[in-house]
């Protein structure tokens, strides 16, 4: 029997996500405050509207609950979806605070129900080989890397929603735009052990509550000391996405837009390989978003849930991201601390 989904929030990645469920399984029920987005896509869908979640629950009873909602409604609805007996597939950022993030692992283990988080950009074609070679200690001892971020967010994308550019629901772009990058870090090379510099400017986008650029010095529990820096204000379009990983056996760069091209492969006694063409990157008309490979989480997740042996993702392994982030944030936005407008 194909699974029962529920989509909340009928925004620009909801209706991603209501036509991957209704093609990946069965489409049963949405929900939206806004009625205009509510209604279109029930509309499109031909199935029930909610303006409430409690409302949702109560009546449709959904295997799998998918939120898509703002970053700081994230851990709260997908609490209350556990708690009413679903499985759970959270968008990024699962949450704002790591405490919240914890709550929403603690409360999957104790529903006996599965938590999972959108993490599409681990499934680029160089992402996954480069994992790979990390995994079998291909490039050696890891001693730095450089992880770099510059998006276009112009000011007519914050206007478009009010959620947009608020410390409570969008929490900033470590959050909102490059959470994905900051979990493949972490994917890749490991625990972070020291944040060494954290600072941001807002430059360019005065009506938000936070920086449009920073710069962070970074140290691993593995030793290896980094650097990440990132950007809203690349002119007129997305810029670049890249990781660079220095080992005493290696040196790889995975750039492109997105982290999804392999542009730099000197690694000792391997040849550059020829990889598969990464997906193309999600298209929202006036911006773009990281990569569309959104079918691939539904499978790896389909997958999960049918097959213990099978692992997508330890939820547990989203809280490191949001840890690192909510650190980052909390020595930059201290009072007299490193970020100014």
């Amino acid at each position: 029997m194909p699974y029962r989904y529920a989509i909340i929030g009928c925004g620009q990645i909801g209706r991603r996500h209501a036509s991957l469920a209704a093609g990946m399984g069965r489409l049963v029920a949405l929900c939206d405050t806004d009625p205009a987005k509510l209604t279109d896509l029930c509309i499109q869908y031909g199935v029930p509207g909610y303006g409430q979640m409690d409302e949702l629950l109560a009546a449709e009873k959904p295997d799998i609950v998918v939120i898509c909602t703002p970053n700081g409604l994230h851990a709260y609805q997908a609490i209350d979806a556990l708690r009413a007996g679903c499985h759970v597939l959270c968008e990024k950022p699962m949450a704002i605070s790591g405490t919240d993030a914890r709550l929403m692992v603690e409360a999957a283990q104790e529903a006996g129900k599965r938590l999972f988080v959108v993490k599409q950009n681990r499934f680029n074609p160089p992402v996954t080989y480069i994992k790979g070679l990390l995994d079998e200690g291909a490039l050696g001892d890891i001693h730095g890397f450089q992880l770099n971020c510059f998006w276009n967010r112009s000011a007519n994308y914050f206007a478009f929603s009010t959620w947009r550019g608020s410390l409570d629901l969008d929490g900033g772009p470590l959050y909102t735009q490059f959470s994905h990058f900051i979990d493949l870090l972490i994917w890749f090379l490991g625990k972070p052990a020291n944040i060494l510099h954290a600072s941001g400017n807002n430059y360019s986008h005065p009506d938000i509550s936070f920086e449009d650029e920073g710069r962070v010095v970074l140290e691993l529990e593995n030793g290896a000391t980094g650097t990440i820096q990132y950007s809203l204000n690349a002119w007129r379009e997305n810029m670049e996405g890249s990781l660079a990983i220095f080992g005493n056996r290696g040196t790889v760069r995975i750039g492109g837009t997105y982290l999804n091209e392999l542009t730099h492969f000197a690694v000792e006694g391997l040849a550059l390989p020829e990889l598969p063409l990464a997906a193309a990157a999600n298209d929202y008309g006036s911006y773009k978003g990281s990569m569309s490979n959104h079918h691939l989480v539904y499978k790896a997740m389909i997958d999960s849930l049918q097959d213990d042996s099978y692992k997508y993702m330890d939820p547990a392994e989203g809280i490191l991201s949001v840890e690192l982030i909510e650190d980052i944030y909390d020595i930059m936005r201290q009072p007299g601390g490193n970020i100014n407008g």
